[in-house]
Protein backbone atom coordinates (compact mmCIF):
# COMPACT_ATOMS: atom_id res chain seq x y z
CA UNK A 1 0.00 0.00 0.00
CA UNK A 2 1.25 3.48 -0.89
CA UNK A 3 -0.03 6.64 0.82
CA UNK A 4 0.79 10.24 -0.08
CA UNK A 5 0.61 12.97 2.54
CA UNK A 6 0.08 16.61 1.63
CA UNK A 7 -0.23 19.30 4.24
CA UNK A 8 -0.55 23.03 4.74
CA UNK A 9 -1.97 23.97 1.35
CA UNK A 10 -3.20 27.37 2.63
CA UNK A 11 -5.57 27.89 -0.30
CA UNK A 12 -7.07 31.38 -0.43
CA UNK A 13 -10.34 32.48 -2.05
CA UNK A 14 -9.94 33.60 -5.63
CA UNK A 15 -6.52 31.91 -5.72
CA UNK A 16 -5.02 34.95 -4.02
CA UNK A 17 -1.32 34.79 -3.15
CA UNK A 18 -0.35 34.10 0.44
CA UNK A 19 1.76 36.87 1.98
CA UNK A 20 1.41 38.69 -1.39
CA UNK A 21 4.04 36.33 -2.78
CA UNK A 22 3.25 32.61 -2.49
CA UNK A 23 1.04 30.97 -5.15
CA UNK A 24 -0.39 28.26 -2.91
CA UNK A 25 -3.05 27.16 -5.43
CA UNK A 26 -0.51 26.55 -8.19
CA UNK A 27 1.74 24.66 -5.75
CA UNK A 28 -1.17 22.45 -4.70
CA UNK A 29 -2.05 21.74 -8.34
CA UNK A 30 1.56 20.79 -9.11
CA UNK A 31 1.58 18.43 -6.11
CA UNK A 32 -1.61 16.71 -7.18
CA UNK A 33 -0.38 16.36 -10.77
CA UNK A 34 2.79 14.76 -9.34
CA UNK A 35 0.75 12.28 -7.28
CA UNK A 36 -1.54 11.41 -10.19
CA UNK A 37 1.45 10.79 -12.47
CA UNK A 38 3.43 8.58 -10.09
CA UNK A 39 4.52 5.27 -11.60
CA UNK A 40 3.57 3.38 -8.43
CA UNK A 41 -0.14 3.94 -7.92
CA UNK A 42 -0.94 5.87 -4.76
CA UNK A 43 -3.84 4.22 -2.91
CA UNK A 44 -4.88 7.16 -0.75
CA UNK A 45 -3.93 10.74 0.08
CA UNK A 46 -3.88 12.20 3.59
CA UNK A 47 -4.41 15.96 3.80
CA UNK A 48 -3.14 16.88 7.24
CA UNK A 49 -4.60 20.29 7.92
CA UNK A 50 -4.41 23.95 6.94
CA UNK A 51 -6.26 23.02 3.80
CA UNK A 52 -7.20 26.70 3.52
CA UNK A 53 -5.75 29.88 4.96
CA UNK A 54 -8.62 31.54 6.87
CA UNK A 55 -11.28 28.86 7.29
CA UNK A 56 -13.89 30.47 5.02
CA UNK A 57 -16.49 28.63 2.96
CA UNK A 58 -15.22 30.35 -0.21
CA UNK A 59 -11.71 29.04 0.42
CA UNK A 60 -12.98 25.48 0.80
CA UNK A 61 -14.79 25.78 -2.54
CA UNK A 62 -11.47 26.76 -4.11
CA UNK A 63 -9.61 23.97 -2.32
CA UNK A 64 -12.08 21.34 -3.45
CA UNK A 65 -11.68 22.36 -7.08
CA UNK A 66 -8.05 21.36 -6.70
CA UNK A 67 -8.30 18.34 -4.39
CA UNK A 68 -11.12 16.73 -6.34
CA UNK A 69 -8.76 16.27 -9.31
CA UNK A 70 -6.94 13.52 -7.37
CA UNK A 71 -7.34 10.11 -9.01
CA UNK A 72 -7.62 8.33 -5.68
CA UNK A 73 -9.56 8.86 -2.43
CA UNK A 74 -8.35 11.57 -0.10
CA UNK A 75 -9.03 12.26 3.57
CA UNK A 76 -8.88 15.62 5.33
CA UNK A 77 -8.35 16.75 8.90
CA UNK A 78 -8.34 20.35 10.18
CA UNK A 79 -5.37 22.47 11.13
CA UNK A 80 -5.15 25.74 13.01
CA UNK A 81 -5.94 27.78 9.87
CA UNK A 82 -9.05 25.71 9.19
CA UNK A 83 -12.49 26.14 10.73
CA UNK A 84 -13.55 22.62 11.71
CA UNK A 85 -17.34 23.13 11.43
CA UNK A 86 -17.08 24.92 8.08
CA UNK A 87 -14.70 22.23 6.90
CA UNK A 88 -17.14 19.47 7.84
CA UNK A 89 -19.83 21.22 5.81
CA UNK A 90 -17.50 21.69 2.85
CA UNK A 91 -16.64 17.97 2.80
CA UNK A 92 -20.03 16.68 3.96
CA UNK A 93 -20.21 14.31 0.98
CA UNK A 94 -17.12 12.47 2.25
CA UNK A 95 -18.62 9.39 3.87
CA UNK A 96 -15.89 9.02 6.52
CA UNK A 97 -16.84 12.31 8.19
CA UNK A 98 -19.14 11.70 11.16
CA UNK A 99 -21.48 14.67 11.56
CA UNK A 100 -22.48 13.24 14.96
CA UNK A 101 -19.07 14.03 16.45
CA UNK A 102 -18.09 17.49 17.66
CA UNK A 103 -14.60 16.99 16.19
CA UNK A 104 -13.39 15.94 12.77
CA UNK A 105 -11.83 12.60 13.68
CA UNK A 106 -12.49 9.24 12.05
CA UNK A 107 -11.14 5.84 10.98
CA UNK A 108 -10.57 4.43 7.50
CA UNK A 109 -10.77 0.65 7.58
CA UNK A 110 -10.83 -0.47 3.95
CA UNK A 111 -7.04 -0.62 3.47
CA UNK A 112 -4.42 -3.09 4.77
CA UNK A 113 -3.10 -0.26 6.95
CA UNK A 114 -5.79 1.21 9.18
CA UNK A 115 -5.89 5.01 9.07
CA UNK A 116 -7.00 7.13 12.03
CA UNK A 117 -7.57 10.85 11.45
CA UNK A 118 -7.24 12.80 14.70
CA UNK A 119 -8.51 16.37 15.04
CA UNK A 120 -6.08 18.35 17.22
CA UNK A 121 -7.38 21.81 16.30
CA UNK A 122 -8.34 24.41 18.90
CA UNK A 123 -10.62 27.14 17.58
CA UNK A 124 -8.77 30.43 17.21
CA UNK A 125 -5.44 29.08 18.51
CA UNK A 126 -2.23 28.14 16.66
CA UNK A 127 -1.39 25.24 18.98
CA UNK A 128 -3.13 21.88 19.19
CA UNK A 129 -4.46 19.77 22.01
CA UNK A 130 -6.46 16.60 22.61
CA UNK A 131 -9.22 17.02 25.20
CA UNK A 132 -9.93 14.14 27.56
CA UNK A 133 -13.00 13.04 25.62
CA UNK A 134 -11.03 12.94 22.37
CA UNK A 135 -8.29 10.86 23.98
CA UNK A 136 -11.02 8.54 25.22
CA UNK A 137 -12.43 8.33 21.69
CA UNK A 138 -8.98 7.39 20.39
CA UNK A 139 -8.54 4.73 23.07
CA UNK A 140 -11.89 3.16 22.19
CA UNK A 141 -11.13 3.26 18.47
CA UNK A 142 -7.76 1.57 18.93
CA UNK A 143 -9.26 -1.13 21.14
CA UNK A 144 -11.80 -2.09 18.45
CA UNK A 145 -9.16 -3.52 16.08
CA UNK A 146 -6.14 -3.90 18.29
CA UNK A 147 -4.45 -6.36 15.93
CA UNK A 148 -4.48 -4.19 12.80
CA UNK A 149 -1.41 -2.12 11.84
CA UNK A 150 -2.44 1.52 12.18
CA UNK A 151 -1.22 4.94 11.08
CA UNK A 152 -2.44 8.02 12.94
CA UNK A 153 -2.46 11.34 11.15
CA UNK A 154 -3.00 14.73 12.77
CA UNK A 155 -2.01 18.33 12.17
CA UNK A 156 0.06 19.39 15.18
CA UNK A 157 3.33 17.50 15.70
CA UNK A 158 3.64 15.60 18.99
CA UNK A 159 7.35 16.47 19.28
CA UNK A 160 9.66 19.48 19.32
CA UNK A 161 12.14 19.93 16.49
CA UNK A 162 14.14 22.97 17.56
CA UNK A 163 12.37 25.67 15.55
CA UNK A 164 11.35 27.65 18.61
CA UNK A 165 8.47 29.72 17.25
CA UNK A 166 6.85 26.54 15.89
CA UNK A 167 7.62 24.32 18.90
CA UNK A 168 5.48 26.53 21.14
CA UNK A 169 2.46 25.77 18.93
CA UNK A 170 2.76 22.01 18.53
CA UNK A 171 0.53 19.40 20.24
CA UNK A 172 0.65 20.67 23.82
CA UNK A 173 -0.40 17.43 25.52
CA UNK A 174 1.61 15.00 23.42
CA UNK A 175 2.53 13.09 26.58
CA UNK A 176 -1.13 12.16 27.03
CA UNK A 177 -1.34 10.99 23.41
CA UNK A 178 1.64 8.67 23.90
CA UNK A 179 0.22 7.47 27.18
CA UNK A 180 -2.73 6.14 25.15
CA UNK A 181 -0.53 4.77 22.37
CA UNK A 182 1.71 2.93 24.83
CA UNK A 183 -0.96 0.27 25.18
CA UNK A 184 -1.48 -0.10 21.42
CA UNK A 185 1.60 -1.47 19.64
CA UNK A 186 -0.38 -1.74 16.41
CA UNK A 187 0.24 2.00 15.88
CA UNK A 188 3.21 2.01 13.52
CA UNK A 189 3.52 5.73 12.78
CA UNK A 190 2.18 9.17 13.67
CA UNK A 191 2.12 11.59 10.72
CA UNK A 192 1.73 15.34 11.29
CA UNK A 193 1.86 18.59 9.35
CA UNK A 194 1.91 22.21 10.56
CA UNK A 195 5.68 22.76 10.43
CA UNK A 196 5.97 23.15 6.64
CA UNK A 197 9.09 20.98 6.82
CA UNK A 198 10.01 17.31 6.73
CA UNK A 199 11.25 16.01 10.08
CA UNK A 200 11.38 12.57 11.68
CA UNK A 201 11.91 11.08 15.11
CA UNK A 202 10.97 8.04 17.23
CA UNK A 203 8.99 8.32 20.48
CA UNK A 204 8.42 5.24 22.65
CA UNK A 205 9.25 3.06 19.68
CA UNK A 206 6.74 4.76 17.36
CA UNK A 207 7.96 6.55 14.24
CA UNK A 208 6.79 10.18 14.03
CA UNK A 209 7.15 12.62 11.18
CA UNK A 210 6.01 15.92 9.73
CA UNK A 211 5.24 16.61 6.09
CA UNK A 212 6.74 19.37 3.96
CA UNK A 213 4.35 21.96 2.55
CA UNK A 214 4.01 22.22 -1.25
CA UNK A 215 4.35 26.01 -1.49
CA UNK A 216 6.48 27.55 1.26
CA UNK A 217 8.67 26.14 4.00
CA UNK A 218 9.13 27.44 7.50
CA UNK A 219 12.76 28.57 7.50
CA UNK A 220 15.13 26.06 9.10
CA UNK A 221 16.44 28.33 11.84
CA UNK A 222 17.46 26.45 14.98
CA UNK A 223 18.68 29.50 16.87
CA UNK A 224 17.02 30.08 20.23
CA UNK A 225 16.10 33.62 19.18
CA UNK A 226 15.15 32.67 15.60
CA UNK A 227 12.48 34.89 14.08
CA UNK A 228 9.41 33.49 12.27
CA UNK A 229 9.97 33.46 8.51
CA UNK A 230 9.36 31.34 5.44
CA UNK A 231 11.55 30.22 2.53
CA UNK A 232 10.60 29.18 -0.99
CA UNK A 233 12.43 25.85 -0.98
CA UNK A 234 12.08 23.03 -3.55
CA UNK A 235 8.74 21.30 -2.83
CA UNK A 236 8.65 17.73 -1.52
CA UNK A 237 5.97 15.09 -1.04
CA UNK A 238 5.95 12.61 1.86
CA UNK A 239 5.05 9.03 1.02
CA UNK A 240 4.30 6.04 3.26
CA UNK A 241 4.83 2.53 1.94
CA UNK A 242 3.21 -0.27 3.92
CA UNK A 243 4.54 -3.73 3.07
CA UNK A 244 5.71 -6.79 4.99
CA UNK A 245 3.87 -5.45 8.04
CA UNK A 246 6.15 -2.40 8.15
CA UNK A 247 5.79 1.33 7.40
CA UNK A 248 8.60 3.04 5.50
CA UNK A 249 8.49 6.76 4.64
CA UNK A 250 10.03 8.49 1.62
CA UNK A 251 10.31 12.05 0.30
CA UNK A 252 9.59 12.65 -3.39
CA UNK A 253 10.68 15.97 -4.99
CA UNK A 254 7.89 17.68 -6.93
CA UNK A 255 8.88 18.86 -10.39
CA UNK A 256 10.71 17.73 -13.52
CA UNK A 257 14.27 16.47 -13.11
CA UNK A 258 16.85 14.92 -15.40
CA UNK A 259 16.48 11.13 -15.41
CA UNK A 260 15.97 8.35 -14.65
CA UNK A 261 19.22 7.14 -16.20
CA UNK A 262 20.45 3.52 -16.18
CA UNK A 263 23.40 2.36 -14.10
CA UNK A 264 24.13 -0.57 -16.43
CA UNK A 265 24.69 -1.20 -20.13
CA UNK A 266 22.47 -3.59 -22.06
CA UNK A 267 25.02 -6.37 -21.48
CA UNK A 268 24.78 -5.89 -17.71
CA UNK A 269 28.11 -4.12 -17.30
CA UNK A 270 28.33 -0.97 -15.19
CA UNK A 271 28.40 2.26 -17.20
CA UNK A 272 31.75 4.03 -16.74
Amino acid sequence: MLIAQISDLHIKAGRRLAYNRVDTAAAAEATIAHINAMTDQVDAVLVTGDVVDAGSAAEYVEARKILDTLNMPYYVIPGNHDHAATMMEAFADHAYIDAGLDHLSYTIDEFPLRLVGLDTSVAGKPFGTLPVERLRWLEEILEIEAGRPTLIFLHHPPFRMGIVHMDVQNLLNADQLFSVLKGHPQVRHVAAGHIHRAAETVINGIGCSTAPAPAHAVTLDLAIDGKPSYTLEPPLLRLFRFADNNVVTHLSPIGTFDGPHPFFNSDGSLID
